[in-house]
């Protein structure tokens, strides 16, 4: 398969992926779509390093969340994650019964908005890729450490998210 074919094909499956964490990244729609943009060339300068040791979608994951943190340059100290109340898998991060009626209370989302967006770069990255649905081991291959230290880390995020939202 010819390098164009082979970026054709990575793009047409990845790219909501890309945008979801493009919109993780960023608020602005058009900062959105320069970072998309520069993701795609990213994957384009890199795909002939790719040397399938990961699934290709890890390892446009790895691009997109790396190309993320460099488009957003000196200020990725402060970035926001940007989580919105239909984001899919935020139920799933918070295993709490009640979650949904917690939820639809707009304080509450706010209060998690706050609290995710104190989080080390680190950690927010962990969560983005949380919530989009990644399985511990491929959230480790993108981070670039061991899935039982993701674990930790998961559970300590998710630890200090519950006592701070319930405290």
């Amino acid at each position: 398969m010819k390098k164009e074919e082979k970026f054709n094909a990575i793009v047409s499956e990845n790219s909501e992926r890309i945008r979801s964490i493009c919109r993780y990244y960023n608020s602005n729609p058009e900062d959105q779509k320069d970072m998309y943009q520069e993701v795609l060339v990213n994957i384009w300068k890199s795909l002939d390093n790719f040397r399938g040791d990961s699934a290709i979608s890890t390892w446009v994951y790895r691009v997109a969340v790396n190309t993320s943190l460099t488009f957003t340059g000196k200020a990725f100290r402060h970035m926001k994650l940007i989580v919105n109340s239909d984001t899919k898998n935020l139920n799933s991060f918070l295993d709490d019964e009640n979650l949904k009626e917690k939820l639809e209370e707009e304080t509450r989302l706010d209060k998690l908005k706050v609290e995710l967006n104190q989080l080390s770069i680190i950690d927010k990255a962990l969560i983005s890729l949380m919530l989009e649905g990644l399985s511990m081991k491929e959230v480790a291959d993108v981070i670039g450490i061991t899935e039982p230290n993701v674990k930790v880390k998961i559970h300590r995020i998710k630890q200090q998210l519950k006592d701070k939202l319930n405290g």
